[in-house]
């Protein structure tokens, strides 16, 4: 499977990572996607993706057309079929809010359909890029934000403190974000809130936990003791929680995953997401 990148031009680039296509044949039906720092819009020219949440009380989704991810707090399984074409869109954690039209905190932790949020717009924009070269419907997809584009109240405000969150993997205080914005602790959490979809405290959780899994490399030894508090992890058994809530496996069980599959370099879906096996065991397939 290929994957092929568009970094938007500006104002987009302040609310979006990349526009990207994933086509092909999948190097694994079944990935584990842990919480990330972003939100994302998802149009799918291909077979039925299926999503699968961590979360055991609730249902599968299958996906035939196109739906928005708001930011996720817990993992969830992806499941693609034999062959992908896919079109996404890879949102920074406030990025979605001025393409949504409704509160970013509808969002968290869901999977709604481009139509909910985007009335009577998904086949239109699905047939305009179906049958044009992917670099081009990355174009096509990058218009169509450009065209949709608002500035809710407040967001420059979050855009602000998300800023210092990205650029310092988390670490930064959020008691001095307050200070440097010179706003209180809940007005601030409830921007954050009405924007992203969880609070500063949470998107910081979010971002210090890709530095340390992105920093991981499974070629060599890893210190996980040094790689945690270089992140921003100062109480081991903290760390060592959070990475099993977040990826569903223990480091070590983890380190043993990445040894055995390992990321294809260069690679952008295999560096935070990870072939899914015990956990699909349960298979919820009904």
């Amino acid at each position: 499977m290929e994957y092929l990148s568009r970094v938007p031009e500006p104002p987009l680039d302040g609310f979006v990572d990349d526009i990207y296509c994933l086509s092909g044949e999948p190097r694994h039906r079944r990935v584990t996607v842990p919480p990330m720092p972003s939100a994302h819009l998802f149009l799918n020219l291909g077979d039925p993706v299926r999503l699968v949440d961590s979360d055991p009380s609730a249902s599968p989704a299958l996906f035939t057309d196109g739906w928005f991810v708001g930011v996720w707090t817990r993992r969830f399984v992806v499941e693609y079929p034999a062959r992908v074409r896919l079109v996404g869109v890879h949102f920074k954690p406030w990025g979605i809010s001025p393409f949504a039209g409704l509160p970013a905190s509808e969002l968290r932790d869901r999977w709604i359909p481009v139509d909910a949020v985007w009335p009577r717009s998904l086949d239109r924009i699905r047939d305009r890029i179906a049958a044009e070269p992917d670099r081009v419907a990355l174009r096509l997809v990058e218009e169509e934000l450009r065209s949709r584009m608002v500035s809710p109240r407040g967001l420059d405000l979050v855009r602000y403190a998300g800023r210092r969150l990205e650029t310092t993997g988390g670490t930064h205080p959020v008691g001095a974000l307050t200070d440097a914005a010179g706003v209180g602790r809940n007005h601030l959490a409830a921007q954050f809130k009405t924007h992203v979809g969880v609070t500063p405290k949470r998107v910081a959780r979010i971002y210090r936990f890709a530095r340390l899994i992105l920093s991981v490399d499974a070629r060599g030894p890893v210190d996980w003791s040094a790689l945690a508090q270089s992140s921003g992890f100062f109480d081991q058994a903290h760390f060592s929680r959070e990475f099993k809530e977040f990826t569903g496996h223990t480091p070590t069980g983890y380190l043993s995953l990445r040894r055995r599959f390992p990321a294809r370099e260069g690679f952008p879906p295999d560096n935070g997401p990870m072939p899914a096996g015990d956990f699909l065991q349960d298979d919820r397939t009904s």
